[in-house]
């Protein structure tokens, strides 16, 4: 047939063809292939994957692909990868995808990475760790062995960990490696706290006492308390030291000298935690950059100002109940912003600026509960049997790890949380070291470490 003629012959079969109805064009392509041969068959297959198989992926603009990607969850688009070469490298580079899962996970994001690919490889790491943290597999364990008698105190700090027994001693550990870097002879500690030059402990003699690492020699002795001095703290821009003690008190004391500045009164229970902290929020009676103290009892937990003006009354005083009905855990957490304490009814948060109570977050069998940790994230929580992991976000706990036997201070100083920075989210290098420690019966202290990724 001449071209001119089969043209005229085209456009009058189509003409025909688009009056037919479904049934009839079925019926027609069904007689056609039905007379063709294998060369027909053969392009009638390939222009039908054209037309049937189109990547979208592929002929759409980056920006759209991208705004549709985010509709589908991380899951799904780890199987898109999969497709092909080609999806593989546009859902890898979608950024706000990949962000935005791993900060569901509870995961830090940096937003100066620019790197396209870095965020799916975060998340693949995430996703991994909080895998294993609610397999109960994220932590590993150990111990330190050293100590003739009970350990008492414990105070963490870069990687050591002081330890203060009533065997009259004061070590400092590596705790990557187990090994002891200093040893010094102490009176009996009851808390301790360090720094690269000195450690500073409180004692069952009713006194405080600043040690130098390096030689073990006892620089400063801080004697006026009439009970055992249960927890310390201090500040080298201030010059100022703080302890609380079974006497009731909390003193102020001058670092350098010794001296003793101020006795802080009002508390009716042994006071067994003293936090020196700068405020980074504003209210009427502060504002961010000024030292704040606080002091716990079982009870109370009491706000000073501490400055360069020594003589400060009590901001104010929080407690859970009026009657004095419900005892706070010994645990005490201040950032500056927030204050967290457990009780037997939950864990308390208050409003630093206001002083309200923001929330209380329950769970059964609360009472045996104690906080170790607070953050933006999660927090750090054990009882007599299990260290927990709670997602702030949905108050839920995640994750539980087995403890043995050990001896639960009813100061609160023989255990402790180690590195804190992930609690405000995790980032793949911050779920390393020390998560918790314990003194055990045996004088050995029980460590809790995170387990590599794998």
């Amino acid at each position: 047939m001449e071209k001119k003629d089969f043209e005229a012959w085209l456009d009058n079969i189509s003409i025909a063809f688009l009056s037919l109805t479904d049934l009839q064009k079925n019926e027609t392509l069904d007689h056609l292939i039905s007379l063709s041969g294998a060369v027909q068959l053969r392009h009638l297959s390939n222009n039908l994957e054209i037309l049937l198989k189109r990547d979208f992926l592929k002929l759409l603009p980056l920006e759209l692909s991208f705004y549709l990607l985010k509709w589908l969850d991380p899951q799904t688009l780890l199987t898109c990868c999969l497709v092909s070469k080609q999806w593989n490298k546009v859902i890898s580079a979608c950024t706000e995808v990949w962000q935005t899962a791993c900060k569901n996970l509870g995961w830090q994001i940096d937003d100066s990475v620019q790197d396209p690919l870095h965020w799916k490889k975060v998340y693949l790491k995430a996703i991994l760790r909080m895998k294993q943290l609610k397999d109960h597999e994220a932590f590993e364990t150990s111990s330190l062995i050293g100590h003739s008698a009970r350990v008492y105190a414990l105070y963490y700090k870069d990687g050591l960990l002081c330890t203060g027994s009533d065997d009259l001693s004061a070590k400092l550990w590596d705790v990557s490696t187990g090994q002891c870097i200093y040893g010094i002879q102490t009176h009996t500690c009851a808390a301790v706290k360090f720094d690269e030059q000195k450690l500073v402990t409180g004692s069952f003699d009713n006194t405080v006492a600043c040690w130098e690492w390096s030689s073990g020699a006892k620089t400063q002795h801080f004697r006026g308390h009439t009970g055992a001095v249960f927890s310390v703290d201090y500040n080298d821009e201030l010059d100022i030291l703080v302890s609380g003690s079974a006497d009731f008190t909390v003193k102020v004391w001058a670092l350098s000298t010794g001296t003793c500045l101020n006795t802080l009164t009002g508390h009716t229970e042994w006071v067994t935690k003293v936090v020196l902290q700068k405020c980074k929020v504003k209210s009427l009676m502060h504002s961010p950059g000024d030292y704040i103290l606080l002091s716990a009892d079982k009870y109370e937990i009491k706000i000073w100002p501490i400055g360069r003006e020594i003589n400060c009354k009590c901001l104010r005083t929080l407690s859970v109940s009026e009657d004095r009905s419900i005892s706070l855990q010994p645990r005490l957490h201040f950032d500056g912003k927030y204050i967290v304490c457990s009780s037997a009814l939950g864990l308390y948060q208050w409003d630093f600026a206001s002083y309200d109570i923001l929330r209380v977050i329950k769970l059964p069998d609360f009472s045996n509960v104690s906080l170790l940790g607070f953050g933006e994230i999660f927090a750090l929580l054990f009882d007599n049997r299990y260290l927990y992991i709670m997602d702030l976000r949905t108050e839920k706990l995640i994750s539980r790890w087995p403890l043995p036997e050990y001896r639960k201070s009813k100061r609160g100083s023989s255990f402790l949380a180690g590195e804190m920075s992930w609690l405000n989210g995790l980032n793949g290098q911050n779920d390393t070291g020390l998560v918790f420690a314990t003194s055990m019966p045996d004088h050995s202290i029980h460590l809790v470490l995170w387990k590599e990724h794998g």
